[in-house]
């Protein structure tokens, strides 16, 4: 069982900055893909970013491409996203999610989710 808990978000003037951390528990989180996923206030929840287990490989949703980097630290099993340039529909619950494959991600472990929201 692995155990993500985010934190990180708030509140932010547009064009400003946030980081998001995701600390996960257990001893084989470098074997695991981490990612980002959001969901607005009346729509579905969307893909943001994701990362393979060494950090080799990321992908992006085109929404934030440019201005979103997502991280990891496999020593400290935690996983970050700095938002940079944030728009006020960038706001929305961000969760990390954690999965044996990024192909596969969606059906692994979520956080219970933290609250971005940026003002214009």
């Amino acid at each position: 069982q692995v155990q993500l808990v985010e934190s990180g978000g708030g509140l932010v003037q547009a064009g400003g900055s946030l980081r998001l951390s995701c600390v996960a528990s257990g001893r084989t989180f470098s074997s695991y893909a981490m990612g980002w996923f959001r969901q607005a206030p009346g729509k579905e929840r969307e893909f943001v970013a994701v990362i393979s287990g060494s950090g080799g490989n990321t992908d992006y949703a085109d929404s934030v491409k440019g201005r979103f980097t997502i991280s990891r630290d496999n020593a400290k099993n935690t996983v970050y996203l700095q938002m940079n340039s944030l728009k006020p529909e960038d706001t929305a619950v961000y969760y990390c999610v954690g999965g044996r494959t990024i192909a596969t991600i969606t059906g692994g472990y979520w956080g219970q989710g933290t609250q971005v929201t940026v003002s214009s």
